[in-house]
């Protein structure tokens, strides 16, 4: 009997996001889309780096970045632990921008 695989995101606490932007990029023409999410938890803001791909999720603290520190165990934060809140955050804004778009254009279907 084989045990079934737990996403570490899973056992983790469940993080109190505050959601302000959400903005897609393509990436140029060739390169792998993401989405960009600016967040709050307990105070701190933080931007994650959102790829299509599961598990490809990156969480960095603004005040850090825009100290110029990039570095790996210092400015760097579980991104399982915050996927699974970011990819939610992602899809409703996704909704919510093309109803938004259909209902200017006068769509009805």
């Amino acid at each position: 009997m084989s045990k079934k695989h737990t996403h570490p995101a899973d056992k983790s606490k469940k993080a109190r996001l505050t959601i302000a932007q959400i903005a897609h990029h393509r990436n140029g023409i060739c390169g792998a889309p993401f989405d960009v999410v600016l967040f709050q938890e307990d105070n701190a803001w933080k931007v994650g780096i959102v790829f299509d791909r599961e598990s490809y999720c990156a969480v960095f603290g603004i005040e850090k970045l825009a100290a110029g520190d990039i570095a790996f165990g210092s400015n760097s934060w579980r991104g399982d632990c915050y996927e699974v809140q970011l990819r939610k955050s992602i899809e409703s804004h996704r909704k919510a921008t093309l109803a938004e778009f259909l209902k200017s254009t006068g769509y009805q279907g």
